[in-house]
């Protein structure tokens, strides 16, 4: 199963980093963009760190209020869940 979760958070860090480069070069080419809900699901089906280390390598939505906090604000979430889950799930017995 741990396995499972691994290859699937690899391929959505690299889906969400991917669609960040993809939106970057479709806005400078004045094209079709991905819609924001579109990487902010990404983000949230589990890739987050995808998505950070997009917009800092490709300068992609660091203007944007809902990016710059939302983002990181998932990532710190989904590190919460990962450190409850590893520790059994306590407050739950």
């Amino acid at each position: 199963m741990e396995k499972l979760v691994l290859l699937w958070l690899a391929a959505l860090n690299l889906l969400a980093f991917l669609l960040c480069g993809i939106d970057k070069w479709k806005a400078k080419k004045a094209r079709w963009r991905i819609p924001e809900k579109t990487l902010f699901l990404s983000a949230l089906l589990g890739g987050s760190i995808g998505l950070l280390l997009g917009m800092k390598v490709f300068r992609h939505k660091t203007k944007h209020k809902s990016f710059t906090i939302g983002v990181p604000a998932i990532f710190v979430l989904q590190l919460s869940l990962a450190a409850w889950l590893l520790m059994g799930m306590p407050g739950l017995k």
